[in-house]
């Protein structure tokens, strides 16, 4: 089941005038429509903020709600409210796609808790050195000259067996570190979720750094994919 929760700040429902939970997509006193509301992805299914969720719960949820504001029920409405029909299923879309998929809901909640995290903060410059994971630095060097081969290889229609078997190998290690990764930050979702505000703040960084190394693997594999498929 899901974790409901109600600490949203109270405001008045536009129709019946009464105090209601601001995440709230239906006022439970007239059941009439509410505009989108404020706060986070989480609380538009009235979620705390945890990391490790009942996804199959979180679905059904979705559907239950996207039915209840689904623009047909609103065909007759007035305006404001078949505006808002719009509005908020186009948020609950946006909420679930980002809750349900656990690289996209990491890195959400670390965003709604204040971390700089991305490309734009973390380089995106493969071959930049100072972005190199250290115990991979010796490595990634020997990948970049076995790519510029690659590429020069194929560029003059040639082919290079023993070349290829490295580059795979290599692939095939990438995709191994990136599991581990994976295997990490499954670890720190359940100290975020069970710490308090200094185990979080720690937590945080650790992740971030882990979503880091994973964009920079990502990477890694991608070029591979890309420039043995060429």
């Amino acid at each position: 089941m899901l974790k409901v929760i109600d600490t949203a700040v109270p405001v008045a429902c536009w129709s019946c005038s009464v105090a209601h939970n601001e995440s709230t997509l239906f006022c439970p006193y007239c059941s009439k429509i509410q505009p989108p509301p404020g706060g986070d992805y989480f609380s538009v299914f009235g979620l705390e903020k945890r990391l490790n969720l009942d996804l199959a719960a979180l679905e059904h949820e979705f559907h239950r709600l996207s039915r209840k504001v689904h623009p047909d029920h609103f065909a007759r409405a007035l305006d404001n409210e078949r505006q808002w029909s719009l509005a908020d299923t186009a948020l609950l879309n946006d909420a679930y796609r980002t809750l349900k998929d656990p690289l996209h809901r990491t890195e959400y909640l670390l965003k709604i808790e204040g971390a700089e995290i991305g490309e734009e903060f973390s380089g995106k410059d493969r071959k930049d050195p100072s972005r190199v994971p250290a115990d991979l630095l010796e490595e990634v060097f020997e990948l970049n000259m076995q790519l510029e081969e690659m590429r020069m290889a194929r560029k003059m229609g040639e082919t290079d067996p023993e070349l290829q078997a490295g580059l795979e190998q290599a692939k095939r290690k990438f995709v191994v570190l990136l599991e581990d990764v994976d295997q990490d930050l499954r670890k720190q979702w359940q100290v975020w979720d069970d710490g308090d505000a200094a185990t979080r703040k720690k937590a945080d960084k650790t992740m971030v750094a882990l979503l880091d190394r994973r964009r920079y693997l990502s990477n890694l594999v991608r070029d591979v994919t890309e420039t043995l498929g060429a």
